[in-house]
C-alpha cells in the first residue's frame, strides 16, 4: 500500500491533463480532466488553487489559517483535502 502520509514539507501540483478553474455556471471551482469534471465544494477550491508546485503543505495551511481565521480544525480539513485529491489523482507530489 502506498504511504499517503501528507508532510508539511511536501509540495504538490495538479496532475498532468488536469486543469483547475472557476466555473461561473457552477458558481464553484472545478477540476477539468479528459474524463470529465469535478466540482469542488467549500474550502476544497481554496486548497487546490494554492497548489502551484512551489508552496509546501505547511505554506498552504498557514495561508488558509490567515485567510480564514475563524475556521475551526481547518488544518485537519486541509490535510483531508490533500488526501482526497491525491487518492483521486487530481494532484501529484513535486
Amino acid at each position: 500500500m502506498m504511504d499517503n502520509q501528507i508532510q508539511n514539507a511536501d509540495i504538490y501540483t495538479l496532475s498532468p491533463h488536469h486543469r483547475f478553474q472557476w466555473e461561473e455556471a457552477q458558481s464553484s471551482y472545478v477540476i477539468l480532466f479528459p474524463e470529465g469534471m469535478v466540482k469542488l465544494h467549500g474550502g476544497a477550491g481554496e486548497v487546490i488553487k494554492r497548489l502551484d508546485g512551489k508552496a509546501t503543505v505547511g505554506d498552504v495551511v498557514a495561508d488558509l489559517k490567515a485567510t480564514f481565521p475563524d475556521a475551526e480544525n481547518i488544518e485537519k480539513d486541509i490535510i483531508g483535502m490533500y488526501e482526497l485529491a491525491l487518492s483521486k489523482t487530481w494532484i501529484r507530489k513535486v
